[in-house]
């Protein structure tokens, strides 16, 4: 992957890495509250339904936030705003673990929502403008894969530092935040639009990309129809994604049906999730597909992520109602976590769930590297980050509601389907939303070759205008010749 000649590769190569791990650690915050919900419930002495919604109300509020983020972001200095967003989460995490009480805990999970509404937003316009096109999805992948890693890290913390003590998965983060957050402090600025190739020669003449997103541009984000499917679909997409965050609790459930302790029973239930979301890692997989895919027409990309995610639903309901069993001897959090790893291995139910769950999730997550990278082509550099952040809105109310829905199918099937069996039937019901995800995604497949094309077309011309007087431009990079480089033909 070429390096743009505005930043050495060196120093592009840590921006890259900086942006990652802010991606990862914003991910670890929104896992660490689910999986601790009964210890959380106790110390603060409300019910665990009351911790659940209060976890599902923040989902939402880091949604509306990143609005007003990345909006923020197509405007002004995105590198200072993800600083502030950082030191904001940070400082949320803090409070959390020094909660006492519901209403102290709902208001540092609120100020841990509010920053980090700044890091997904802006930081994803960011990382946008460091990957060329030619390698855009897989790239994305790996900055999505970092949000995976966090959602993991989250999940696997709260099991092995939270099991007993529930504050100290949030003092490591909050610590780890304030760090990240001076990292980033040292990365390169990045110009928007500086992977564009329709831009390269005013970069490479010592011009820049001036535009910046404006109040009248809303008309135009939404009149391109690629933009509305994208956006709408993360409304089901979200909710059955977000329903999953109960799946600690789902296997926390059966081993406290099998006899085990809480504490070790929390452990397991982490381990698991843990274990099953490292399907992830094949996002990348989805990526680089779509990338070869994509380049004679942007169009596939969608067609895979649609691929995927109707492809993944008949594999999740076998995975939930699996019978499964695990054995362990209770003891440390490390050891019981050693003794459920090797079970994957050698208890045939735990492996054949683990197999399947890791081939779902695998199929799932070629959605959001070919989502991400579809933003991008269908819209402008000034756009991006906002057109992702609407996105990110729906995916919000999504995750909510899927959070929401199954803490109330839950209760709702106590009666006649009580313990795991309820929560397995909740988390089912959920899945099935992933049927009108994938056409969604067709729909918007039938637009994105125009919208893209308008885009590249929209860029050249602005090259043109802004390139300085004594330049002259390479008539091949701005009037119409190849946009991707490496042999692929422009859109007709």
């Amino acid at each position: 992957m070429s390096s743009p000649g505005w930043l050495p590769r060196a120093w592009r190569a840590y921006t890259v890495a900086a942006f990652v791990a802010l991606s990862c650690l914003d991910n670890v915050a929104i896992g660490l509250v689910p999986p601790l919900l009964s210890p959380i419930s106790v110390g603060l002495g409300v019910s665990e339904a009351a911790v659940g919604v209060v976890a599902a109300v923040s989902f939402l509020v880091t949604a509306v936030a990143s609005v007003g983020w990345a909006y923020a972001g197509d405007r002004l200095d995105r590198r200072r705003l993800l600083v502030v967003g950082t030191l904001v989460w940070s400082g949320g995490a803090a409070a959390t673990a020094s909660a006492d009480s519901l209403p102290w805990f709902v208001v540092a999970q609120l100020l841990t929502a509010v920053g980090l509404g700044a890091v997904g937003s802006v930081g994803f316009s960011v990382v946008s403008d460091l990957v060329p096109p030619r390698r855009r999805g897989l790239a994305l992948a790996f900055w999505g894969l970092g949000q995976g890693v966090g959602t993991l890290t989250g999940t696997l913390l709260s099991g092995l530092l939270g099991a007993r003590d529930w504050s100290r998965p949030f003092l490591a983060l909050a610590v780890a935040g304030v760090v990240a957050a001076a990292a980033y402090g040292l990365s390169a600025p990045v110009p928007r639009g500086g992977s564009e190739p329709e831009l390269a020669a005013l970069f490479a003449a010592g011009g820049s990309y001036e535009q910046r997103i404006g109040p009248r541009d809303l008309p135009s984000i939404l009149g391109r129809r690629t933009n509305v499917w994208l956006i709408a679909q993360g409304l089901t997409a979200q909710a059955a994604l977000g329903s999953m965050v109960w799946l600690p609790r789902l296997f926390q459930a059966r081993a406290q049906e099998q006899g085990y302790d809480e504490p070790t029973a929390i452990v397991i239930g982490s381990v698991f999730a843990t274990a099953f979301q490292l399907g992830g890692a094949l996002s990348l997989v989805g990526g680089a597909i779509g990338d070869r895919l994509g380049r004679r027409d942007p169009a596939a990309r969608l067609r895979v992520a649609a691929i995927g995610v109707l492809g993944a639903v008949p594999l999740y309901l076998f995975v939930l109602f699996l019978p499964m069993r695990v054995t362990v001897v209770p003891g440390s959090a490390t050891a019981v976590a050693g003794q459920v790893l090797a079970s994957l291995v050698t208890e045939p139910t735990a492996a054949l769930t683990w197999g399947l769950a890791v081939l779902a999730v695998g199929l799932t997550s070629a959605n959001s590297p070919n989502w991400f990278a579809s933003i991008v082509e269908v819209n402008p550099p000034e756009h991006r980050g906002t057109v992702y952040s609407l996105g990110n809105l729906v995916n919000g109310v999504g995750r909510s509601a899927g959070a929401a829905v199954v803490a109330a199918l839950t209760r709702g099937l106590a009666g006649v389907a009580p313990g795991p069996l309820g929560i397995a039937a909740a988390l089912a019901v959920c899945q099935l939303l992933f049927v009108p995800t994938g056409w969604m995604y067709l729909r918007a497949a039938r637009s994105c070759r125009a919208d893209a094309w308008s885009v590249r077309t929209m860029l050249r011309d602005r090259a043109r205008r802004a390139m300085p007087p004594a330049a002259s431009p390479d008539p091949g990079v701005l009037g119409g010749g190849r946009s991707h480089g490496g042999g692929e033909r422009d859109l007709p």
